[in-house]
């Protein structure tokens, strides 16, 4: 069977699933194309990225081993020799890797597919000078990211480097997908196919056009919130902080208008019949929540950790294959790993050889529905953190998170201390009730170590996080 992989960057799953309440952003999502493919696909409602964010989470999947204990984000030929294109070349597979995410060729992932091609002009990609243009605000500096060691921040050099758009088309997601859509006409006829599309929108800057954001925003007049701080949300007035939130919302509904029209060329080429077509992230954002803004912690102005809440690390995945029945929920814990060993599964390549051994295991049982398929009894989301000069997490950290079917818990939460949240009630972790669940914050810490010891984790990861099981 043909594969097809399509990923967008910064996807939260309260965009697709649980927007009956429509989540703490109060702003639900127009995602008809993604609606529509939930009905044709099973959806996975618990699975957790692994390694973040960006290139560990991709790299996590193509090799299908946890990374976030050994390394951080590093080039993929430092992380090992599994590779997704690579192991299915022995099937007859070839390869094509179209993206608009600049991290992908920055860290070698285009070797080993057959061919592969980028858009180019993401997040400060600087392919082609301006210079006669001056870099000027898009926001004000204090209401945006400000990266040490570069001179601009990313939104003024994003406005500086796409200054002549003028309309949707000329945004990153439709051209990528239009990339997307001239490849399949060009190569249905060939079989079996791996096609893996990287969207980086919605990632940040968020820059849809501003019809679409006043959809969500209609009355706001002041200037466009772009891009968030990556600090406390607090330093937006209420208004600001709405049109933050509408301008991601714009570009998610853009990203799901680009995933359409590929969905929409499968359909065209009649090859939903031999076919397996994925959708799913990296990780999702906080946009407000817990005065959050961004997914990590580069602000001067906050000493919090940055612990990954579920409006980061719980992601969307839907399948459609041959033989699964449509509009489905598997509601056990999956992780980033699992996917490539249930690919090979799917495909009759369980037996498959990899260079490295694998750490995840199929989920292809879960998803026909067979009985007795269970998934994994806990999933661990972590960022890959080395010891400061005392031996703990260093300050201002991304911290992991541990996660059963009731429980989400932080070993070190935003102040330092533990947090412990109950999934039945409080799917957005907004009540710590560590302090009355004494024995389950033992429990959940015990499965982090045991997570690490199971996996042969390094001794120094193992001694860092046991130092903070006291």
């Amino acid at each position: 069977m043909n594969i097809f992989l399509l990923i967008s960057d910064t996807y939260r799953y309260d965009n697709l699933f649980d927007r009956a309440a429509a989540g703490p952003m109060g702003m639900p999502i127009n995602t008809p194309n993604l609606d529509a493919f939930s009905r044709r696909a099973v959806s996975l409602s618990r699975l957790y990225t692994s390694s973040f964010p960006t290139i560990p989470h991709r790299t996590d999947l193509t090799t299908g081993r946890f990374g976030w204990p050994w390394h951080s984000w590093q080039d993929l030929r430092q992380s090992g020799k599994n590779h997704l294109p690579k192991i299915l070349a022995p099937a007859g597979y070839k390869s094509q890797l179209i993206c608009d995410c600049p991290h992908l060729f920055n860290t070698s992932f285009q070797y080993g597919f057959t061919a592969a091609v980028r858009t180019r002009g993401q997040e400060g990609d600087n392919y082609f000078l301006h210079l006669n243009d001056p870099i000027t605000h898009a926001m004000k500096p204090e209401k945006t990211r400000r990266d040490p060691g570069r001179e601009n921040p990313l939104v003024d050099l994003h406005r500086w480097q796409n200054a002549n758009w003028r309309h949707e088309a000329d945004r990153f997601a439709p051209r990528t997908a239009q990339l997307a859509v001239e490849w399949l006409e060009d190569n249905y006829r060939y079989d079996p196919l791996f096609l893996w599309v990287d969207w980086f929108d919605p990632h940040e800057p968020w820059d849809p056009p501003e019809y679409m954001v006043r959809k969500y925003d209609a009355d706001y007049k002041g200037q466009a919130m772009l891009h968030p701080n990556y600090g406390k949300a607090e330093v937006y007035t209420d208004a600001e902080l709405r049109n933050l939130r509408a301008h991601y919302c714009a570009e998610a509904e853009m990203v799901d208008r680009a995933v359409g029209r590929v969905l929409t060329k499968i359909d065209d080429l009649n090859l939903w019949d031999n076919s397996i077509v994925i959708f799913t992230t990296d990780h999702g954002f906080s946009i407000g929540e817990r005065n959050y803004t961004g997914k990590s912690n580069v602000s001067a102005d906050d000493e919090r950790y940055w612990p990954l809440y579920p409006e980061v690390s719980h992601i969307p995945f839907m399948i459609a294959a041959p033989g699964l029945v449509g509009g489905r929920e598997v509601n056990e814990i999956v992780q980033v790993p699992d996917i490539l060993p249930t690919l090979l599964d799917m495909i009759g390549q369980a037996n498959a050889e990899t260079p490295d051994p694998l750490h995840g295991q199929s989920f292809a049982g879960l998803l026909a529905g067979q009985d007795g398929a269970v998934g994994r009894e806990f999933a661990v989301s972590a960022s890959h953190n080395r010891p400061d000069e005392a031996g703990r997490v260093p300050d201002k950290a991304t911290t992991p998170g541990v996660f059963t079917r009731q429980w989400a818990y932080y070993p070190i939460g935003a102040d330092g201390g533990r947090e412990l949240y109950n999934l039945d009630s409080d799917a957005y972790c907004l009540t710590n009730v560590a302090t009355e669940n004494a024995e389950v914050c033992k429990t959940m810490h015990r499965h982090l170590i045991d997570f690490l010891r199971t996996h042969d984790a390094p001794e120094e990861m193992i001694s860092l996080y046991k130092a903070d099981s006291q």
